[in-house]
């Protein structure tokens, strides 16, 4: 598998496999500031988050998955949404705390594997922390206030913050993403686009509507199966503080 750097120029061609690969693509991922929120998520050409499975896992691919753990591998945390693990078969980072964010404390049914790497992270509002350990009895509790009966984004973010996590990526869901963007909090997106037309079960950040965040291209990386690696920083006038 080739994978070609094509933006910004000049051209440059990596072989996924060979030694040095990694290296490199550390290096071309590596977060513009210590403290550096990106969105890490896949779509088909059409638009769907899910593939014919259900899951993202249909639109993945090796390529894909190395570029995961290179963005895993130069972040604090990975945070995802409840609904996620409960959808999607999650597998535990080796390197890195996993982050659940759920408002209800309800876990059950979730889908997370290996029993490697650091201890799971549930951030939820001090009602739920029972719910938590009814699913997970051995998960890092970080507890965040209600605003109007909801978790607010910023909140979470800096409660994981104050808690060390300085660099985050969030993998989903849509909901989530939604929010950290309409939020203002988002850095980045990396987003991988897999060469699938399919019909739209999972709008990339769901179905509401939200005001337009301008980006732009920092980075374009596609593979010989025509799957592209975008990464898109978020312009300045999208972003507060978190």
């Amino acid at each position: 598998m080739i994978l070609t750097r094509v933006h910004p120029g000049p051209s440059e061609s990596l072989e996924l496999d060979a030694d040095g690969t990694r290296e490199r693509l550390l290096d071309l991922y590596r977060p513009a500031a210590r403290q550096w929120l990106r969105l890490n998520l896949v779509t088909s050409v059409s638009g769907s988050a899910a593939g014919s499975d259900g899951t993202s896992e249909t639109l993945t691919s090796a390529a894909d998955r190395r570029i995961l753990g290179v963005i895993r591998e130069l972040a604090d945390v990975v945070l995802v949404g409840a609904e996620s693990v409960r959808a999607e078969g999650y597998l535990r980072p080796k390197r890195v705390p996993l982050a659940v964010v759920t408002a209800s404390g309800n876990l059950a049914g979730h889908r997370i594997g290996g029993s490697e790497g650091p201890p799971i992270v549930v951030v939820c509002p001090s009602s739920a922390v029972e719910g938590v350990r009814q699913t997970i009895n051995d998960a890092a509790i970080i507890t965040v206030s209600l605003v109007d009966g909801r978790m607010a984004p910023a909140h979470i973010i800096t409660a994981l913050r104050d808690h060390g996590f300085s660099s985050i990526v969030c993998e989903g869901g849509p909901g989530l993403a939604r929010q950290l963007v309409t939020a203002g909090l988002v850095d980045e997106v990396c987003l991988t686009t897999s060469p699938r037309l399919t019909g739209v079960t999972l709008p990339l950040f769901g179905v509401e509507a939200f005001p337009e965040v301008a980006v732009e291209l920092a980075q374009l990386i596609v593979d010989d199966e025509s799957t592209l690696y975008a990464r898109w920083r978020v312009t300045s006038g999208g972003r507060a503080s978190a």
